[in-house]
């Protein structure tokens, strides 16, 4: 059975990588572009119908602000992709704005930037494939109704190209993201020459009016306009989530990080600039009407056009518009339209295990989010993310402008705190930086970044105002409940590692002679470890050996310099583990000692936690378990389990007075 799961693994995820190939997983530019720029790329496909969507609520005059409101989204985008030029810079580790917030402004914002970073790239998922979900529908009328499915087998799709490996899946997406680049180009730069020769046809929505919803009858004038055009740019703010996501990913660049991924910021800015203002401008060149609620809304000769009439997103209305009379043409913008909208997700699947792994290293989330996967992947923080996007799809229903609302609160927090963070760490280096030159260039990205400040700070309360009501309140329920969770799990690894801190009592006692094969596991030098070493020469075995498992260089050596140090009188093995598993290269290891010796009994001791909760059972012992299960089905190999009781723990037996005879706490 155990084969057949491997050989199935290996035909959907590919042969394991070795640790040392990691050099080579590194992206060059053209790859990294579409890797992590195809969620704010994609947002040009519905950033722009949101605008025309939010001011259609206002009649027909509303319509005529959209380049306006475009070009207010444009500043932002300026300013946010100058802002996080000077972030990858400064902080080329992979934190972000994480590492931003925790290093300039302490760890609860750090946490409040990672809280709100993991539920935008977790609502990321859910509306890029629920809305490629949407296109799909309307392209194929059998999958109405079926959205929510159908966007669910998206999401096993992309997991199992990520789970294959970053520059793997770059690889795959990469193509289609320069088609949707060549489309929408095509589209502008038809649609330019065809007006500025006045051969540019009308769209055929053009032919409907507006029908003005309650309160906007006297269009955008008074406060209700005002707040209608404020909620407009809100919704083209969508346009800039992703820009945060390569500042996560420079360690995923080739060398030099800092600069590729810096040039690689300023063509996702250049690009999805030039591509929402040509968008806009060529709908209202074209005279496209695009309705919040079309059946009613949409008058002809003053009637409503009813539900029979199916809206068409406003890329599509012109394409049809610009390409007139050239089907191709026009299938192919609306095909790789979809296609970019489904593979917008992929930019969360890059950011949100890069983040995690982060976070888990430092102890907010679980530990088994820091690891790699047979492909060099962070494995289960692609699964999680998956999981958890397919619940939200699921609960929405994969209803697009339900999940909207929720969208980009979490990403213009996380802006926010970082830019305030930025503005301090180039305060702090002011002080002790004594180059003028060099102060002048720290001057000059303070500027920036409170530029950047000051303008996310600005669309922040505005996303607030406007959208808290439409749904935006979710969003800040998730963030808070995340934030609670991962302190939770700080506070649980600081409680452990302080209860297992080695203290005078660690000394290991002089091994006896037996007849027996002993070998201790060992992670780390702890209390665990001492005890389990101390159980193991009480039982007297002709020959005892400590085995480690090689996985991470920096730990093998910090284990080797403590068991040096502290003298004991126990060899130290480390066991080579070029994929990173600790399973197979221990299971290998005790059967070359039966090979050698059959007669000689084989004592594996492993020091186990023992939890009163269920929930830390998640965080412990799963290497444990799944080493357990593989020893006791080897012939001649007795698995030893050292427990050590951690405090909540304690009162789980249900006796009052403590077993007489157990070894007591401190052993």
């Amino acid at each position: 059975m155990s084969d057949l799961s491997d050989a199935a693994k290996r035909l959907l995820l590919g042969r394991p990588v070795r640790s040392d190939r990691l050099g080579h997983t590194l992206l060059p530019k053209r790859i990294a572009l579409p890797v992590f720029a195809s969620d704010a790329l994609s947002s040009v496909a519905y950033a722009p119908d949101e605008i025309l969507l939010t001011l259609s609520l206002a009649g027909m005059s509303a319509l005529v602000i959209s380049p306006w409101v475009g070009l207010g989204v444009v500043v932002v985008m300026l300013t946010v992709v100058a802002s996080y030029r000077q972030n990858v810079h400064a902080y080329p580790s992979g934190g972000g704005d994480y590492e931003v917030a925790t290093v300039n402004l302490g760890p609860n914002a750090g946490v409040t930037v990672a809280s709100a970073l993991l539920v935008d790239y977790i609502l990321t998922v859910a509306v890029s494939i629920s809305s490629g979900a949407q296109y799909a529908a309307t392209a194929l009328p059998a999958l109405r109704g079926h959205e929510a499915a159908f966007a669910i087998a998206l999401v096993v799709v992309i997991t199992l190209a990520n789970l294959r490996g970053v520059k793997e899946s770059g690889s795959a997406f990469a193509i289609p993201v320069y088609l949707f680049m060549l489309a929408i180009g095509s589209v502008a730069v038809v649609g330019g020459v065809r007006f500025f020769l006045g051969t540019l046809p009308m769209a055929a929505s053009s032919q409907f009016d507006l029908a003005t919803e309650p309160g906007f009858s006297d269009g955008l004038a008074g406060l209700a306009g005002f707040f209608l055009i404020l909620r407009a740019f809100a919704s083209g703010c969508a346009a800039l989530t992703g820009v945060e996501a390569i500042s996560n990913g420079v360690p995923a660049f080739k060398k030099p990080k800092s600069k590729n991924a810096a040039t690689t910021l300023a063509l996702l800015g250049g690009l999805s600039i030039t591509m929402i203002m040509s968008i806009l401008l060529l709908a209202r060149a074209t005279g496209v009407v695009f309705a919040d609620d079309e059946a009613n809304q949409l008058l002809l000769n003053g009637v409503p056009v009813g539900d029979s009439y199916v809206q068409n997103p406003v890329i599509s209305q012109l394409a049809e518009t610009v390409f007139q009379g050239f089907t191709p043409a026009i299938v192919f913008v609306s095909v790789v339209t979809g296609f970019i909208l489904v593979l917008a997700a992929n930019t969360a699947f890059n950011g949100f295990p890069v983040l995690g792994s982060i976070l888990a290293r430092d102890g907010y989330l679980p530990r088994q989010l820091h690891t790699r996967g047979d492909r060099l992947a962070y494995s289960n923080g692609i699964v999680t993310l998956a999981l958890v996007a397919i619940g939200l799809i699921w609960a929405f229903d994969a209803e697009v402008t339900r999940l909207i609302q929720l969208y980009i609160v979490g990403v213009f927090v996380s802006f926010t705190l970082s830019q305030l963070g930025m503005v301090r760490h180039w305060g702090r280096l002011l002080r002790t930086e004594p180059s003028p030159a060099r102060r002048a260039q720290m001057k000059r990205s303070r500027v920036i970044n409170t530029i950047g400040l000051a303008m996310t700070a600005t669309v922040l309360v505005i996303v607030l105002i406007t959208k808290f009501t439409h749904g935006a309140y979710i969003a800040i329920i998730a963030m808070i409940l995340v934030f609670a969770l991962m302190k939770g799990i700080h506070r649980h690894y600081t409680h452990v590692r302080a209860e297992l801190a080695l203290g005078d009592d660690a000394e290991a006692t002089r091994a006896l002679p037996s007849r027996v094969h002993a070998i201790v596991l060992v992670s780390h030098l702890h209390r665990p470890t001492m005890r389990a070493l101390a159980y193991a020469r009480a039982s007297r075995p002709h020959y005892i050996e400590a085995v480690t498992v090689g996985v991470d260089p920096d730990d093998v050596e910090r284990l080797r310099e403590q068991w040096e140090a502290m003298n004991l009188p126990v060899p130290l093995k480390v066991l080579d583990s070029p994929f990173r598993e600790i399973t197979r290269p221990v299971l290998t290891y005790v059967r070359s000692i039966r090979r050698d010796s059959p007669r000689d009994l084989v004592v594996v001791y492993i020091p186990e936690y023992v939890v009163g909760h269920w929930w830390e059972q998640l965080l412990h012992n799963q290497s444990a378990l799944r080493l357990k299960g593989r020893l006791l089905f080897t012939p001649g190999v007795v698995v030893a389990s050292v427990p050590w009781q951690l405090a909540s723990s304690e009162g789980q037996t249900g006796l009052e007075d403590p077993i007489r005879g157990t070894v007591p706490r401190g052993y």
